[in-house]
């Protein structure tokens, strides 16, 4: 009897104990566990690149150093550049002389030496003109043959056109250059800043400036370093300008919509503390990297969606790479 006792417990034990399992499989069948969504935080980064080709002269900044808008990481020295400028500076020197010559005019002295040029010519055609008159008056008397007239009315026809000669020369001075002349002189002189100003440009992009506030990350290079042009120099991090991505499948988007205020879990700055954020995106991903079945024995298929959630405040601590939990 004994023995009978403690079979029938045992069996009832066992029942018992198979009756519990059951009974807690179908409490989880039919209360699931939530299903956690996870993803990872992220934030804008700036590469700083150059615009021209050279050798790192100086770097201002070490990896880790935060800095502000507008200021100088480093400097970027070319030599070709330096005499690009010397040359276009040189032409534009030229082109403003010229062209102060041109407005100027001729100088007084030249001026006066005209007008005396201009004096002279005139007394010659005086002269001239006085032995073309006794020659003229002694050929009709028959003294003076026709060849001697001829040769005088020639040097007094002569000594008239270098009169008229030297009194137009004597006008431009008195007039100074052509409005033609005065408007290419200054068309030079605009060229010539255009050229000093294109290779100035160059030279101020040899110096990087910060794109915004942020942290240096990386630095690429070291001094002495040749770099061509576009080649990253550095990285700059703005987390003032950061976010969480997450892949979520489309069978848990349910509440998940553009302009949603959603709960945040950081567990690496917290394991209770949750934060508030918006959804900005959600996109649908690439079908090759997101498909998958909902059954094992497949009754139709989900894809993942890029959900973006911004911060709705500046979550101190946050890094780029932090697991995030979004919970809905």
């Amino acid at each position: 009897m004994k023995e009978n006792s403690k079979s029938l417990l045992g069996g009832l034990a066992v029942i018992i104990s198979a009756i519990g399992i059951v009974a807690l499989v179908g409490l989880f069948a039919i209360n699931p566990q939530k299903e956690l969504v996870t993803g990872e935080a992220d934030a804008t980064e700036y590469r700083v690149s150059n615009m021209v080709p050279g050798h790192v002269d100086s770097i201002y900044v070490n990896e880790g150093d935060i800095v502000k808008k507008g200021d100088t990481l480093a400097h970027i020295g070319s030599k070709q550049v330096a005499a690009k400028m010397k040359q276009a500076t040189a032409v534009k020197n030229a082109a403003s002389a010229q062209s102060r010559k041109a407005q100027g005019g001729a100088r007084d002295q030249q001026k006066q030496m005209a007008y005396q040029v201009w004096q002279k010519a005139q007394a010659a055609v005086e002269i001239y003109r006085k032995s073309y008159e006794r020659v003229k008056g002694l050929h009709e008397k028959g003294v003076l043959p026709a060849q001697k007239l001829d040769e005088v009315e020639a040097q007094y026809k002569v000594a008239q056109a270098d009169c008229a000669a030297a009194e137009q020369q004597y006008l431009m001075a008195e007039e100074g250059a052509r409005r033609e002349d005065i408007d290419a002189a200054e068309a030079l002189v605009k060229q010539a800043g255009g050229a000093v100003a294109e290779v100035q440009s160059y030279l101020d992009d040899s110096y990087l400036i910060a794109p915004s506030n942020g942290q240096v990350v990386e630095i690429y290079c070291k001094m002495g370093d040749l770099i061509g042009t576009g080649s990253p120099v550095m990285s700059i991090l703005d987390m003032s300008d950061c976010w969480f991505f997450f892949a979520v499948r489309e069978d848990l988007l349910k509440g998940i919509n553009p302009g949603d205020t959603v709960d945040i879990q950081i567990p690496a700055l917290s394991d209770k503390e949750h934060y508030k954020g918006v959804v900005r995106r959600v996109q649908a991903m690439a079908s090759y990297a997101t498909w998958r079945a909902t059954k094992t024995n497949g009754q139709y298929d989900v894809k993942s969606f890029d959900v973006k959630v911004v911060p709705l405040d500046e979550i101190k601590g946050l890094r780029p790479g932090m697991t995030a939990i979004l919970e809905n």
